[in-house]
């Protein structure tokens, strides 16, 4: 299975360290604007190194690209890969505007070939349990966070740029509610914007958030974050049903109900259960494998950037 990466910086290396323990997997080609980055990565698994990759995909031969580039960095990789039939996974927020997105979904769906969205998440063994022990269950209510502090990379603390806590990391905590409890149809933010917070003097993104969730199955939920903080924050969902409050945190699931409280603990790693359920449905054909495609991106996107514009318009917003 021969792999392209287009960008090869933070994130990929997580996904270099889990496609370096699956035997079939040949990380041949790696591009980045980058020119040293992508040079060092080319030497690690003795592939060949590109600053642009359209002179890659022209190139090379892949069944699979890895597209691990900032929100704004999305310039049409993944419409040039699909028309090529290469298999695509795309790193999380998919795109930086909802129109974007649906254009390269609209490539995906037209060549037919197979996508996954990194929403690792999904593939821990904690939110596989979570996802049977909510089966069936009315929901009450839901409460979600994910409060922690800056990343280091300039882009990121542009809104114009990244989108901000609410689309790029907190996106996860919004992808975990849709998953375990069924889509979102309306929000409402009130957003915390003191970029005097942020100690950062370029940066414009919101510092704190807190959405109101309307779910479709008349659930209602709410999800907090912020940047601001250099003290211990909190990452996780919490979903309550009359007998029974779930809540999830990286590999651990707590279970509460009446008399009886359990935690469970999975020590995978989600990175490389979802390198190797992509891999596998190429090889085989079983889209089943895929927890999280495209359209699942395209998804939980429509929802973060529906609770960002209400943060901004002081408004409702319908997703």
């Amino acid at each position: 299975m021969r792999i392209g990466f287009v960008g090869t910086g933070g994130i990929a290396q997580a996904h270099f360290d889990a496609l370096s323990q699956i035997e079939e997997a040949q990380l041949v080609a790696f591009c980045d604007l980058e020119a040293d980055r992508a040079q060092r990565a080319a030497a690690r698994f003795g592939g060949r190194a590109y600053t642009n990759w359209r002179e890659m995909l022209d190139n090379e031969t892949l069944d699979a690209l890895y597209i691990c580039v900032p929100p704004h960095g999305h310039d049409g990789a993944e419409e040039a890969a699909a028309e090529r039939g290469i298999h695509l996974f795309v790193e999380k927020p998919v795109a930086r505007t909802l129109e974007q997105a649906k254009r390269i979904e609209a490539a995906i769906q037209k060549a037919g070939v197979l996508s996954m969205v990194g929403y690792h998440f999904r593939y821990y063994g904690a939110i596989e349990r979570a996802k049977e022990r909510l089966q069936g269950l009315p929901v009450l209510m839901v409460k979600g966070a994910w409060d922690g502090g800056m990343p280091g990379v300039p882009w990121w603390r542009r809104h114009e740029l990244s989108g901000g806590q609410l689309v790029e990391q907190t996106t996860h905590i919004f992808d975990l509610a849709r998953y375990l409890v069924g889509e979102i149809v309306e929000v409402f933010t009130y957003s915390l914007n003191r970029p005097e917070l942020l100690h950062h003097p370029d940066g414009d993104v919101n510092v704190s958030d807190v959405v109101c969730l309307k779910f479709a199955n008349g659930a209602v939920g709410v999800i907090t974050d912020t940047n601001g903080l250099h003290a211990p924050g909190e990452v996780g969902l919490k979903v309550y049903t009359p007998e029974r409050v779930v809540e999830v945190s990286w590999g651990r699931m707590t279970e509460s109900e009446p008399n009886r409280k359990e935690e469970f603990f999975s020590r995978d790693n989600p990175y490389l259960r979802e390198s190797q359920a992509f891999l596998e449905a190429i090889r085989t054909g079983n889209q089943s494998l895929i927890r999280a495609d495209y359209s699942e991106g395209v998804k939980t996107l429509a929802v973060t950037l529906a609770a960002d514009e209400s943060g901004r318009s002081g408004k409702p917003v319908v997703v």
